[in-house]
């Protein structure tokens, strides 16, 4: 069985978001995507106060300058598509009021048939925590404890009950409900993180940084699911951030998912023999607009398929 391959949405500045967004979710649909995608930055800081990632010295894309709200995004593909699943990649959780996410979530679930992937992170922006963060940054791993905990119970059967540190709720009914259970997926590269999504979570949404480290942290994460005795098989979608060029990136400097279609398929190709269910790419930064996003994807998804992905 092929890959299941999926498609980031159009969020970035070059975009009209109301135009754009169901022009290309449509597009993909039809190309034969199974997935669209989107992912969250809140703010982007000026001066920045800490690098890319909290990396000292590195510095943010100037995409990242204008983000549209992932959930808005995701309604509107919603509206404007059948088939195709609708995933977060991630959505930064932490930033949310969690009983306000779980319901936004069951309701974009329950409107488009039971479509909606639940992709959670905890960020590391101390700038968008210090603007929305519901806690302090260093809290981030308990508030998204709590955030899974409330979206599980929220979508789950009346009466709700949940008593944590941020949500309080003594018995309620609560609707809409999710059209099927939402599959929560996290991002999750430290021992900590693992533990967590091995406990609580379904998937796992690991980002393409190189066949060998990707292999690596999959294979841990195996190992950890093994040892705390998992029975539940880990969902999987990789992240492949592409940055995609009309000439082919000539040297050996070339970063994974970088450079012509047939070189993202190449990369494509090799990731896909890691054992991973499905790839989404996101080709929505280095393309002038979404008839070239729409052009080139159904390059990479065609290229892709005719290569055995």
């Amino acid at each position: 069985m092929a890959i299941r391959l999926g498609l980031g949405l159009p969020q970035n500045r070059q975009y009209d978001l109301g135009k754009d967004v169901p022009d290309v979710a449509r597009a993909a649909e039809d190309i034969g995507y199974d997935s669209l995608w989107v992912y969250e930055r809140a703010l982007f800081p000026e001066p920045a106060t800490q690098g890319l990632y909290g990396i000292e010295g590195l510095p943010w894309p100037e995409s990242y300058r204008h983000v549209a709200d992932p959930l808005v995004t995701l309604t509107l593909a919603a509206a404007a598509t059948e088939r195709v699943r609708l995933g977060s990649s991630v959505l930064v959780a932490p930033l949310h009021v969690p009983f306000q996410l779980a319901k936004a979530l069951a309701s974009l679930d329950a409107a488009s048939g039971g479509r909606v992937i639940a992709g959670f992170g905890t960020g590391w922006s101390l700038d968008e925590y210090a603007a929305s963060g519901i806690r302090p940054i260093k809290e981030r791993g308990r508030v998204l404890d709590e955030v899974i905990d409330v979206c599980r119970a929220v979508w789950g059967p009346d009466p709700v009950r949940h008593h944590g540190r941020i949500t309080e709720i003594d018995s309620a009914a609560v609707g809409p409900k999710p059209a099927r259970p939402i599959p929560i997926l996290l991002a999750a590269s430290t021992r900590k993180a693992r533990e967590r999504l091995v406990e609580h979570a379904d998937g796992w949404l690991p980002t393409g940084m190189g066949v060998e480290q990707l292999a690596d942290q999959w294979a841990a994460l195996q190992d950890l699911a093994a040892e705390r005795g998992r029975q539940q098989p880990i969902q999987t979608v990789l992240r492949a951030n592409a940055r995609y060029s009309a000439k082919a990136h000539e040297g050996t400097d070339r970063r994974p998912f970088h450079g012509s279609t047939d070189q993202i398929v190449e990369d494509l190709l090799a990731h896909a023999q890691i054992g991973l269910e499905e790839i989404m790419v996101d080709l929505q930064s280095s393309v002038r607009d979404a008839q070239e996003l729409k052009d080139v994807a159904a390059k990479v998804y065609e290229k892709a398929r005719a290569a055995g992905v």
